[in-house]
């Protein structure tokens, strides 16, 4: 409950239309509270007294009523929709920048099916609670408290004997309310699960279909979808219950009032037209709750799902700007990159360090490679340098300055990331290439596709640059794709260019390619080369290695034959020969 009143703060910026259609609400309420006492008049002074004029007056004002009360009921809703809507779209907008601010750690814990049902689910059911909170919640309560009222000036007897029985109602339905909400909560969890197994199958549905494994799937979503269902069943079956209940109540209400109040008739202590006026005003304190009953689903819904956005929204980033940080300056002559005893682990509960003790420097200008077997931390290793995940000890610093005591915008700045995984978004060639440099030239962007090697392959299309990129780039190879990033990173001319096993997927002739092309481009930048493969990394200034998180040897190609064993072996694995001559082997003479 705390969370959904918290939330309600944005409904603040629109209070002019909030409060427009509370007006309009309590005007609505007013003119129905009014037509039961016009019904008693015409009884009662028309029918009674035989009076015609008076019944076609009142008739004729009823009908005005009514004809106001539609005006003032369509401002209202038409109001009340505008809000639930615009809130909605505020804390989708909330949600989205809140993603953003994560870490690659905040992001390796959440699930994207989840975080896609809070934003669209989610948000949808606060929205339902906006609607009816501004429409049917506040409508009905006033109907219920004015109604209330004018029954005991109609008759306080009746009013008296019917109290507990309204009390009872409205006991019922806050049991209902607060049994709905756990299982709402169920029911939301089960759609977290079906959502995550749906987006998995539809981003993997090639690897799927290669190992054949479609059975395999369906029985995973039919178990999460039969879970899904399982838990909405129960919660339709438990509100089924409420409509029967809150009916028999409003009946045994009806009873007794017409019994009650038709003793009073014939002993002449009530008029027949107070009797209907009483009856009338029971049914409309008796719908209202009714209403309130049937939207029972939506505020249990609702405060379900305020629990899973407030649980977004309240997420701490790991990775924070401090108070005292400060904008880290630009050399545009490369970076010095300094390692210090860092160690990094992806959970302190874990207590297994992906990285111990690591230290190195990368001059400016010049390029490192990274070398080592899956799973040594090459990956981890350069993803510290942007900041995207926290190292647990030590120093990274980037000419001199700790990386920690500067702007994650301004370091990020200095550094163009290609990503072992290539990221493609929905638009044109060019936009990609042009992604981190919107305004780029051009001539500029033919440049950075030339030195990626992609720009032969991009004017072979029959729409070149302007051509469409399918869903997750469907449309490309994968070493196409990958020359696209590299082309994006190119394009971006920072300080720091690092390759994370980015060419991967291209031949070794278009990899000594691009690498010459980068030699000449990026003679200002510090490269960062991370790579599996030992042709990749031989004409690097320096190379590290890395053997199951801890460095094994640092050099270049020359004194790394001769002195780190973990480098021996893996040029012997991948070019040949298990022994190795005096001086330093090409790859030249290996071929």
């Amino acid at each position: 409950m705390h969370n959904i009143f918290r939330l309600a703060s944005y409904v603040r910026p629109y209070w002019k239309e909030s409060f427009f259609s509370l007006f309009m609400l309590i005007a609505v309420v007013v003119m129905d509270l009014s037509i039961p006492r016009l019904i008693q008049k015409i009884i009662d002074q028309g029918i009674q007294q035989h009076n015609l004029l008076e019944v076609i007056n009142t008739g004729l004002l009823m009908l005005v009523i009514t004809l106001l009360s539609l005006f003032f009921a369509v401002g209202a809703h038409i109001l009340s929709v505008k809000v639930g809507e615009s809130v909605a779209r505020d804390l989708r907008e909330a949600l989205f920048l809140k993603i953003h601010t994560f870490s690659f750690g905040n992001i390796d814990r959440l699930k994207t099916g989840q975080l896609m049902v809070r934003m669209s689910s989610d948000t949808s059911a606060l929205q339902r609670v906006a609607l009816v909170s501004l429409r049917i919640g506040t409508r009905s309560v006033f109907l219920m408290c004015g109604s209330f009222m004018l029954m005991v000036q109609t008759s306080s007897t009746l009013a008296l004997t019917i109290l507990p029985l309204l009390l009872l109602t409205a006991v019922l339905i806050i049991f209902f309310v607060t049994k709905m909400e756990p299982l709402w909560h169920s029911v939301q969890q089960q759609l977290d699960r079906l959502n995550t197994v749906l987006q998995e199958n539809i981003a993997g549905i090639r690897l799927i279909k290669v190992f054949v494994r479609e059975h395999f799937e369906f029985i995973r979503f039919d178990h999460a979808n039969s879970l899904f269902t399982r838990d909405s069943i129960t919660v339709m079956k438990f509100m089924a219950t409420m409509p029967p209940v809150l009916t028999m109540c409003i009946n045994i209400g009806m009873v007794l009032v017409i019994w009650v109040g038709g003793l009073d008739a014939i002993k002449g202590k009530m008029s027949i037209g107070q009797v209907v006026a009483f009856t009338n005003y029971l049914l409309t304190t008796m719908a209202p709750l009714i209403f309130m009953a049937n939207l029972s689903n939506v505020w249990a819904g609702g405060l379900a799902s305020a629990d899973r956005v407030s649980e977004v929204l309240d997420i701490v980033p790991d990775i924070v700007d401090l108070p005292e940080s400060v904008e880290m300056p630009i050399s545009h002559q490369g970076g010095r990159i300094v390692f210090e005893h860092v160690s990094f682990q992806y959970s302190r509960e874990c207590g297994i360090p992906v990285l111990s003790e690591i230290d190195f420097v990368a001059e400016p200008g010049a390029t490192l490679a990274i070398l080592g077997a899956t799973g040594s931390g090459k990956s981890t290793l350069v993803n510290l340098i942007p900041r995207f995940y926290e190292i647990s000890s030590g120093k990274i610093m980037i000419d001199g300055i700790d990386i920690r005591n500067v702007t994650q915008d301004s370091l990020l700045s200095r550094i163009a990331f290609v990503p072992q995984e290539t990221v493609l978004f929905s638009g044109t060639l060019l936009d990609n290439i042009r992604y981190g440099v919107p305004d780029a030239s051009m001539e500029a962007v033919i440049d950075a596709a030339q030195a990626a090697q992609a720009h032969d392959f991009i004017v072979k299309l029959p729409e070149g640059y302007d051509t469409r990129i399918e869903e997750r780039g469907a449309n490309l190879s994968g070493g196409q794709k990958q020359r696209i990033a590299i082309a994006r990173a190119i394009l971006s001319s920072t300080d720091i260019l690092i390759f994370d096993d980015s060419t991967s997927a291209v031949d070794i002739d278009t990899e000594t390619r691009i690498q010459e092309a980068l030699r000449r481009k990026a003679e200002n930048c510090t490269v960062l080369l991370v790579a599996q493969r030992i042709s990749t990394v031989l004409k690097a200034d320096k190379i590290i290695v890395l053997d199951k998180g801890t460095l094994a040897g640092q050099g270049n190609h020359s004194s790394l034959m001769q002195s780190c064993a973990v480098y021996q072996e893996i040029y012997a694995s991948q070019l040949g020969g298990a022994t190795f001559p005096e001086g330093v082997r090409t790859i030249q003479e290996v071929a």
